[in-house]
């Protein structure tokens, strides 16, 4: 290897460190070529003419315009293929190999797969059956609070294992949420936010379909779904049992975390009883969201409207019973198909998903068709409302305004009026009055607040139009469309293409040369603990669990290469204990030390902060370290006994 190698292995650590630690890059563009731009793409009717914002502090806009380029787990991996390709240290095959694929692992198959298939479960997501099952462990649990805090970690063990992490974090986060909220005795949310969540990722082990790291195992392996799943569920469902008591009595052991008796108000017959509102309209929860955008908003209409979200859920029952009929079917269709193949891989797994995803997509614009005069009328009457309220406040302002105008020159009046009788204040009053509207851009007018000038259309209103119109012709399909994990896609052929060029500049036999040596030295029970701790680590300085499950394969099946190479077979007890150890590894990882160990921990974060739960770095790995530990050591001595008891020590087989 010579200093490209040495010089690719630093820049690919230091976009692994920006997906960590993600940043802006400030870009200053010359004033007066944004500005041709600018009037080119409005000449032109694109965009509308933007209003120039970007001044200095004397009121005269600087010859540089500042853009903030985001370095994200997006951007950081696809920057980083971007500069080995223009330097030339990577090439045509590592980008065919990172996309299309090599050594048994198909990127694109992967992809289509996992999209797929996340359409349909969050379309039932979407219907609104997780909150509504999710109302009804509520009942079930009443106000006990050690039974109910049982009851909602079955209901999300159960329910990851069939339909993956990402629609019970979605749901299930906002709902945890609300439930907290309107408990006066709980304090804090944190005990049923973080066992939901290590509990999501803890159970998206068992299927293959519940994660990409899943899938990208075993493509890498030739392994079955079936065989996949009868090889790590022994484990993880005695995690999960073991995982239970540990969370109630040791680690959130506070009667103001899980109480006894949890102290929950009730809604009145009339609104518990009156028709529930689809959510996925636009400014259909508009009044909630609002106050939810406003942190210091805490009052008892808040916490009645938090209270409706979970005690009267809606469900759309058409969409929930077809949507789950469909992912069952396509569950079935897809295990047997793969159990049927020799080596799991004949036909690709996307044929069975894409087109069970084409029949919900239509099944939801159908839906959708069908109502929608209903749900433009509650779109048009909700942003009625956000109108009428915006005016409202923007008309309170304006009169405070001149309340304070007229209060601050009252004294001064006063005093005139005194030495000289014939002035008067009002003039001042009016010309302050609107110098300070003016400075704080507020109307001079109530309903008039959100009017806008006629502007000629352009391309970007047009789409903005069609977009609205979409939004409340189709709401449950423009919100699966919007919940969809798209950015995965980018990220994760990138991260293949980083592996693959990791591959052939030689970084990853060297780093199998070292994973042989340190089996040889540990035996079995070094390769399950090793591999098991590698991959949690990694999962937070790799790119994520996808970005770790793509690295690991590719240095295991070079371990393999060596193995072959000099004769020497890997026994088959060794072998798939490593495999093993590293599905629990990847999927255990999210919940360890930063939330960018897994994308499901960016999401995570991201919905609790709109419902203004601060989780901070520091807390989220002082809370996770406790549980990933415990979980680590259950699930992988398990995994010892396991494969100790059904497997020996001859050479390994695919099988």
């Amino acid at each position: 290897m010579g200093r490209q190698a040495e010089f690719m292995l630093i820049l690919i650590l230091r976009q692994d460190i920006n997906v960590l630690f993600s940043f802006h890059i400030p870009i200053y563009i010359p004033r007066i070529l944004w500005a041709i731009m600018i009037s080119t793409l409005t000449k032109l009717r694109i965009i509308s003419k933007p209003r120039d914002r970007s001044k200095t502090s004397n009121g005269k806009a600087g010859a540089f315009v500042r853009f903030r380029f985001p370095m994200n787990f997006i951007t950081a991996p696809l920057v980083a293929d971007l500069f080995l390709l223009a330097i030339q240290a990577i090439g045509r095959q590592e980008v065919h190999d990172g996309t299309i694929g090599a050594n048994n692992i198909s990127p694109y198959d992967i992809m289509l797969f996992f999209i797929s298939l996340a359409y349909i479960a969050i379309s039932v997501d979407a219907s609104g059956l997780i909150r509504w099952l999710a109302f009804k462990v509520l009942q079930k649990g009443g106000k006990v609070g050690h039974r109910l805090f049982f009851y909602l970690y079955a209901f999300f063990f159960a329910l990851t294992a069939f339909i993956g992490n990402d629609p019970v974090i979605l749901s299930g986060t906002a709902f945890l949420s609300y439930m907290t909220r309107v408990s006066s005795n709980i304090k804090h949310p944190r005990a049923w936010i973080h066992t939901q969540f290590s509990v999501a990722n803890i159970a998206s082990t068992i299927l293959v379909s519940s994660n990409p790291t899943n899938l990208v195992l075993a493509g890498a392996f030739n392994i079955t779904f079936i065989k996949y799943t009868a090889n790590v569920i022994v484990p993880v469902v005695v995690t999960g049992i073991v995982l239970f008591p540990f969370l109630l009595y040791i680690i959130f052991h506070d009667e103001s975390l899980i109480p006894s008796t949890i102290k929950m108000e009730d809604l009145p017959d009339e609104i518990k009883n009156k028709k529930p509102v689809n959510p996925n309209i636009p400014f259909s929860k508009r009044e909630l969201e609002e106050r939810e955008d406003d942190p210091n908003t805490d009052d008892e209409q808040t916490k009645q409207l938090s209270l409706e979200e979970i005690l009267n859920p809606f469900l759309d029952k058409k969409g929930a019973i077809f949507g789950a009929i469909i992912m069952a079917a396509t569950l079935v269709t897809v295990l047997a198909i793969n159990a049927s193949s020799q080596s799991g891989h004949e036909r690709p797994v996307f044929w069975v998903t894409l087109p069970a995803a084409v029949i919900m997509f239509f099944w939801d614009i159908g839906l959708g068709w069908a109502g929608r005069k209903e749900t433009r009328k509650i779109a048009h009457e909700g942003r009625q409302r956000l109108e009428l309220a915006q005016a409202e406040r923007a008309e309170a302002r304006r009169k405070s305004v001149i309340q304070e105008d007229a209060d601050a020159i009252a004294p001064d009046y006063f005093q005139n009026t005194v030495d000289v009788p014939n002035k008067t204040a009002q003039p001042s009053t009016v010309a302050t009055s609107s110098r300070e509207l003016e400075k704080q851009n507020i109307p001079e007018e109530g309903k008039q607040a959100m009017r806008q000038e006629k502007e000629p259309a352009t391309l970007a209103s047009l789409i903005a139009n069609s977009y609205r119109w979409s939004q409340e012709t189709f709401p449950t399909t423009m919100t699966v469309l919007s919940h969809l994990p798209l950015a995965l896609i980018p990220f994760a052929f990138c991260m293949f293409i980083l592996v693959q060029a990791l591959v052939t500049k030689g970084w990853v036999p060297v780093f199998a040369h070292g994973w042989d040596h340190w089996v040889e030295k540990t035996g079995t029970v070094g390769a399950v603990g090793g591999m098991g701790f590698i991959s949690v680590i990694l999962c937070n300085f790799a790119g994520t669990n996808i970005g770790t499950s793509i690295l690991l394969s590719r240095v295991i099946q070079s371990w393999q290469q060596i193995h072959r190479m000099n004769g020497i077979p890997i026994s088959d007890r060794t072998f798939w204990g490593t495999i093993y150890s590293m599905a629990i590894g990847v999927n255990y990882g999210a919940f360890s030390l930063a939330f960018s160990a897994s994308l499901a921990g960016l999401l995570w974060r991201d919905i609790l902060g709109r419902k203004h739960i601060r989780v901070g770095g520091l807390e989220f790995a002082r809370i996770n370290l406790p549980i990933i530990a415990i979980t680590m050591v259950v699930g992988l001595t398990v995994l010892i006994g396991q494969i100790y008891v059904i497997r020996d020590d001859s050479p390994y087989d695919s099988t």
